[in-house]
Parts: C-alpha cells; sequence; structure tokens
C-alpha cells in the first residue's frame, strides 16, 4: 500500500460477507484458491472469514494466512464481534500471516441496541473502547465498525468512533447494513464524521455497505468524494440479501473515470496514476473463479463482467464500434482480463506447453491439480479440434474444485427422442467402495439422471436451480452446469464442465450431493459427540 491519503484502498470480503450469501458455503481449498487470486488481483486487505464462528472458519483463516498473507501480499483480517473469546480467536488464526488485522464491531443503531444487545449507549461505548484496546494488544492494526451506521444518531456515533480511535482503532469502517441510505445521505454521513470526530485524522475511513436498494456502489463513490479511502466489496457483488458493493464496479468506476475523482484524492484532474493497486487484467477470471466455486452465476447484464457487458447487438452499436469502439464502449475488454477466443492447444500438445499456457494465463497449478486438469484436457482435446482460452479456463476451473469425494459417477447413459420416453441409467460408485447400478424416466433426459442418481444415493433433496452455460461458441462448446440443492434450510450448490451436456449436469449433481452428504454426516458426528 503507498500513499494511503490518496489511494483507494480495497477490502476484500468474498469471503466472509460473501460467502455468507445462500448456497454459496466454500471448503477451505475452495477459499484458499480464491484467496490465491484475490492475491494476484491485488487486494490490500482480505477479510479471510470469521475465526470464532466454527473451527472451518478458524482452519480456514489461519491457512489462507499462512499460504497467502506473505510479507509482499495482501493483509489478512478476521472478522470479531466485540468479545474477549472472538477477538483472541481472531488473532490466533491470523497469527501466521506477515500483516494481520483484526476487525472488530458492535452495533450503534437505536433499533439495534433496543431489540438485538439491548444495552444502553453507555455500555456500547464502554464495549467498544474496551475490546478495541483488547484487539490492539495482538495487532496494531485494528479496524472498528459500529454495527448498522446508516441507521445509526449522528451524535451517538461520533462519539463511539472517537472513543475506539483513542483506544488504538487504525481503521474505523461505516456499514450501511441493511442497504437503505442513498448516496446524498451516506456522502453526508462520511463528512460528518470527516467534521466532527475530533481524533479521525488518526484512521483510516472506510465504507461497508448492501445492495438492497441498488445503491451500493453509488453510495461508495459519493463516500470517496468526502473522505473515504477503504472500499469494502466483494467479486460479482455476492452477499447476503441483494450483496454488496461489487469490487468489479467500484475499481472500473475509478479506472475509467479517474480524472473525475482524481482531485477528490488530491491529485490533479490530469494525472493518469491508478487510484487502486487492482490489476485490472485479473478481474474477469476472478469473477469467473468465484461463481464457478459459489455456484453463484453471473447474470448476463451485470456490469463490467457480464457476458453481455461488451457484447453489441444493435446495428447502429455494431456500426460505431467497427468504425471506432469509443463510440459505444467506454472501456476495453482487454482491460479486464476478456481476450479474444484465440486457439491455443490442440490434441497433440504435451504436458509443458499446457502447463506453459496455464502459467500465461496466470494458474500456478500443484503436479496433482496439473495431472489431473491434463487428463481433462486430452479428454476434450479428443472431442474438440481447437482449445481455446476459455476453454482452459473452464476445465482448471471444474477441476481445482475439492468437493468430497464421497459418491463417484463410473458411468451415465441416456437414451430420448421425440417419441421415446427419457430413460437414464447410471452406475455409482459409494463413499464405501461399493459399485450400483440403477434406472430411471424422467421428463428429460437430465431429469431422468437425476432420479437416477437419486435411487442409488438415497440422500433427500430439493433442486431448487439448474443452470447452463456455454463457455464458447461453435457446436462442440464446453458446457458449464451449475445446480443448487437445497436440504434442511440449506443450500448447496455444484458444478462441472464438459463437452456433453448431460455428462456435466450428472457431474454437477453429483458433486452437490456430496456436500450435502458430507455436512449431513459431519453433523451426525457432532451429535453423536454431544450424545455421548
Amino acid at each position: 500500500m503507498k500513499n494511503k491519503a490518496e489511494q483507494i484502498i480495497i477490502f476484500d470480503t468474498t469471503l466472509r460477507d460473501g460467502e455468507q450469501c445462500p448456497g454459496a458455503t466454500l471448503n477451505i481449498d475452495e477459499k484458499l484458491a480464491i484467496a490465491k487470486q484475490l492475491s494476484r488481483l491485488g487486494v490490500d486487505i482480505i477479510e479471510a472469514g470469521f475465526a470464532f464462528a466454527s473451527p472451518g472458519d478458524f482452519e480456514a483463516v489461519s491457512k489462507i494466512a499462512q499460504t497467502v498473507g506473505t510479507e509482499d501480499g495482501p493483509v489478512i483480517c478476521s472478522l470479531a464481534r466485540a468479545r474477549h473469546d472472538d477477538i483472541k480467536a481472531a488473532a490466533e488464526a491470523i497469527k501466521p500471516a506477515a500483516k494481520g488485522r483484526i476487525h472488530t464491531f458492535i452495533a450503534t443503531s437505536d433499533i439495534h441496541l433496543k431489540y438485538k444487545l439491548k444495552k444502553t449507549k453507555a455500555e456500547v461505548l464502554a464495549i467498544a473502547e474496551e475490546m478495541v484496546a483488547y484487539a490492539k494488544t495482538f495487532t496494531n492494526d485494528v479496524e472498528f465498525s459500529p454495527e448498522d451506521a446508516g441507521r445509526s444518531e449522528p451524535e451517538f456515533l461520533y462519539q463511539v468512533l472517537e472513543r475506539a480511535i483513542a483506544a488504538g482503532a487504525t481503521t474505523v469502517n461505516i456499514p450501511d447494513t441493511v442497504g437503505y441510505t442513498t448516496p446524498t445521505e451516506f456522502g453526508s454521513l462520511i463528512k460528518g464524521i470527516k467534521d466532527n470526530v475530533p481524533n479521525i485524522d488518526k484512521a483510516i475511513i472506510s465504507v461497508h455497505g448492501h445492495n438492497d436498494l441498488g445503491l451500493a456502489v453509488a453510495n461508495f463513490l459519493e463516500a470517496v468524494k468526502n473522505g473515504a479511502r477503504q472500499l469494502e466489496c466483494t467479486i460479482n457483488g455476492i452477499g447476503e440479501r441483494a450483496g454488496n458493493a461489487a469490487l468489479e464496479e467500484l475499481v472500473m468506476a475509478l479506472h475509467v473515470r479517474r480524472q473525475f475523482f482524481n482531485p477528490f484524492l488530491g491529485r490533479s484532474v490530469e494525472s493518469e496514476e491508478p487510484l487502486t493497486n487492482i490489476d485490472t487484467r485479473q478481474i474477469y477470471k476472478t469473477s469467473r473463479l468465484v461463481s464457478n466455486l459459489t455456484g453463484m452465476l453471473v447474470q448476463p447484464n451485470k456490469a463490467i463482467v457480464g457476458a453481455n457487458a461488451f457484447a453489441h447487438e444493435s446495428g447502429i452499436h455494431q456500426d460505431g464500434v467497427l468504425k471506432n469502439k469509443l463510440t459505444y464502449e467506454i472501456m476495453d475488454a482487454q482491460l479486464i482480463g476478456l481476450t479474444e477466443n484465440q486457439i491455443v492447444l490442440g490434441k497433440h500438445s504435451g504436458r509443458n506447453a499446457f502447463r506453459t499456457r496455464l502459467r500465461e494465463l496466470g494458474y500456478e497449478l500443484t503436479d496433482a491439480e496439473l495431472n489431473k486438469a491434463f487428463v481433462r484436457f486430452k479428454e476434450i482435446a479428443d472431442k474438440k479440434k481447437e482449445i481455446t482460452d476459455w476453454d482452459l479456463e473452464a476445465i482448471v476451473n471444474d477441476e481445482i474444485q475439492q468437493a468430497p469425494d464421497l459418491f463417484r459417477l463410473e458411468l451415465v447413459q441416456v437414451s430420448c427422442g421425440s417419441n421415446a420416453r427419457p430413460t437414464a441409467t447410471v452406475t455409482m460408485r459409494t463413499p464405501e467402495g461399493e459399485e450400483l447400478m440403477d434406472a430411471a424416466i424422467g421428463t428429460g433426459p437430465v431429469d431422468a439422471v437425476y432420479k437416477a442418481i437419486n435411487r442409488v444415493v438415497n440422500v433427500p433433496n430439493q433442486l431448487i436451480e439448474f443452470s447452463v452455460q456455454s463457455v464458447t461458441a461453435g457446436i462442440d462448446a464446453i458446457g458449464e452446469v451449475t445446480i443448487r440443492l437445497k436440504s434442511e434450510d440449506r443450500v448447496f450448490s455444484g458444478h462441472a464442465a464438459n463437452t456433453d451436456i448431460i455428462v456435466a449436469s450428472a457431474q454437477a449433481y453429483i458433486n452437490a450431493l456430496n456436500r450435502l452428504f458430507a455436512a449431513s454426516q459431519s453433523k451426525q458426528q457432532q451429535q453423536a459427540v454431544v450424545n455421548n
């Protein structure tokens, strides 16, 4: 981080707030894969999780701190309520990182004080001061958040922030927890803090906001104009309810319109210096990775990373773009890492060429991951004459996902047609190693496959989402299938890619079922411990 007063700090909370999105639960290996990519992206701070929330969260934060939290890497942060146990767990989890941060919070709005905390303002002031000071005993980098700041009484908010900073907070975060404020209101809130908190110059003002009214990004940009210098955001804007402010939208707005924002950061209007440390060429790849691993699809008309973001169908638009891209495009697709569909490898390409091209695309795989991905590459290369960069990304993203390897699909075969009843036969290997076969009839080939799989697995579930996307153009394109299953109010996602949509559908379903089955096993084990 350089020139904090003149640069916007990007605080990524995809692995904490983003993962709280229903169905977006990630295992440790998936979190680590995303954390590594966030480091390549150039985020300044990774909020890796809520260490006290569960042993799994603690382990994930600790592993990310150890692996990604290098001297030249991002700050690794853990969230903690304003409680001793939470803060101690956060401190332990971030300990392996070269640069660690504890982010502690307590609510300050009247409605939260009355109904959630059941505490007085005086009690909250004392707790905030005490807990920030306690966190400071573990690390010099302490962030404090007054939860629901957007609906808090300003005068009380000023007092809480002043006490937190005096106790050692180096960053104070202003959350619009329920996505209620408008840009003008949020900008005024930040200005009020700048003008009325006496020691505010000793801390960086951060903002966190939800997108319930579709205003999160607009709120953040207004906050920047009024003194905020850290933005807390997520990839693809994922998060609770309607999500968080989207990192890619904020970064590109600051990049494309930097002449507008330069004066607010003490720079000359003409300055070409980047306003963030983000490597924009990594944006698209990061978006795809998070989408694949969480099972949260990006809608086609999503700003920056949506499939239609750089597409033109209108004849007038097409004519203008062909003559000069600037007529209808305010940024180059290559700026976010969206390259042309270039042919790079074929079925005769060797392992070294495969590894080299993946490195050029920014993927650093272990030997085991490379071997798995290379086998898939050869299988697809036998079916497709031309392998594109997008195909390679689909193969790698599919292979590096570490879903529990419990049930395994050995064979899937379907029979269907205009005057036939769709029938599917599947052969599967159970966690005990037993090979089972069954068949079923469905309304379509995929429905038949899923019914046959359910007969073998016998794990109650409800399919709530099924989506198929083509990675590239052409009849031989790789298809990516994303599904979401619901069981006992929990949602589990599955993802797979294959040139055969039926196979991809079956593999995605098994992927989700394995997550569901692993979670149910873990729950049963925990219950057994309690009963004993």
